[in-house]
């Protein structure tokens, strides 16, 4: 199968290209390489003859056609998103442009596409979302494909309307579709403004590591090459018209997370003082969801799937990535915003629309 993966450099796209390839499929990497996006991520498969980059942004129908056209994948997985909720805070527009200008350009040429070649039976676009679409939850309870939609956030907002964007095209128009929903994702190559690099970060260089509120809220977390598996399952297996939640069937509050992450560094590397007492709790972000949890009974029971990673060992796998690997990430701290505090401006001047 040729897969072509939007967003292909970055966290969880580069490890769908990681593995498609090592499963012997061909993947064209479609990606705008914007700030958070590093092609180091795809070194491993570079040279592979599987393998091929076109940069290419998800604004620029155009180009969009011409790389459908020079390619003619077989499949299209779509994770190329903006994704940072704190910055969806300070700056929703590039979000609005991206997310649901872009998916609608994404899915006008993939209709183009799949008409001029006939609409291939095999042919599938595999949208890919996340659980924040849902809203939060309360103490008890979990997401489940019937989950009414209700997003707090202008990130979780923006992926809702893509999300229903690529039912309309399938149900309006008979694009072949599937969409998976997935819970917060950790592991190797995570781009270093998300929770889990920030801790491990900032504590190996004796910095201040900060927890919003209490640290109370709750997620339910998903190893990122276990994703990267359940995404080829559906895209493989699932239903055309369906959707599926991935989850980690691994919850925890934030502040339990920090502290395993914190007790792994003390076991890996151990300074005079446990890792811990570097924990800063810091305000809340505005329109902070409480809870997250993912009921996966459908994509158990119809594809078999399930994670394979607890999320201590998923961690501990982290952790050791990250000390191995300081050639990587020590040229991204560098880039803009990471490793300030963003999602602040809860009423700042809005943009010109100039």
């Amino acid at each position: 199968m040729k897969i072509l993966v939007t967003g292909g450099a970055g966290f969880i796209g580069s490890a769908v290209v990681r593995l498609a390839v090592a499963r012997g499929h061909e993947v064209v990497n479609l990606d705008a390489l914007t700030y958070a996006a590093n092609l180091a991520n795809v070194a491993q498969v570079t040279n592979s003859s599987l393998y091929a980059f076109e940069q290419a942004d998800l604004r620029d129908r155009p180009a969009l056609d011409r790389v459908l056209a020079a390619h003619r994948p077989d499949a299209i997985m779509h994770l190329a998103a903006e994704s940072h909720v704190d910055r969806s805070i300070d700056g929703p527009g590039t979000f609005v442009e991206t997310n649901v200008n872009g998916t609608f350009n994404l899915l006008e040429a993939a209709r183009a596409y799949w008409l001029r070649e006939g609409r291939p039976e095999g042919f599938r676009f595999h949208h890919i979302s996340t659980d924040e679409v849902f809203g939060t939850l309360g103490a008890t309870g979990q997401f489940t494909e019937d989950t009414p939609y209700a997003p707090n956030s202008p990130y979780s907002a923006t992926k809702a309307a893509s999300d229903h964007l690529v039912r309309a095209w399938h149900e309006t128009y008979g694009l072949p579709v599937v969409l998976t929903n997935c819970s917060n994702n950790y592991g190797p190559f995570h781009f270093p403004e998300k929770l889990v690099p920030v801790v491990i970060l900032n504590a190996l260089h004796g910095k201040p590591i900060p927890v919003y509120g209490q640290g109370l809220n709750v997620r339910d977390w998903l190893y990122v090459e276990d994703h990267a598996d359940a995404l080829l399952t559906v895209l493989q297996r699932g239903q055309v018209g369906r959707s599926y939640n991935i989850g980690g069937e691994n919850e925890a509050r934030n502040i339990d997370l920090v502290q395993t992450i914190c007790a792994i560094l003390d076991d890996l590397r151990p300074e005079a003082a446990p890792h811990d007492h570097l924990i800063t709790y810091v305000a809340d972000r505005p329109g902070h969801d409480l809870r997250y949890a993912i009921d996966p009974t459908r994509i158990r029971e119809e594809l078999g799937w399930r994670p394979s990673v607890t999320l201590e060992e998923g961690l501990r796998r982290t952790v050791e990535w990250y000390l191995r690997n300081e050639d990587w990430w020590r040229p991204l701290l560098a880039r803009q915003g990471v490793g300030q505090r963003l999602g602040t401006k809860v009423d700042p001047v809005p943009e010109s629309a100039e």
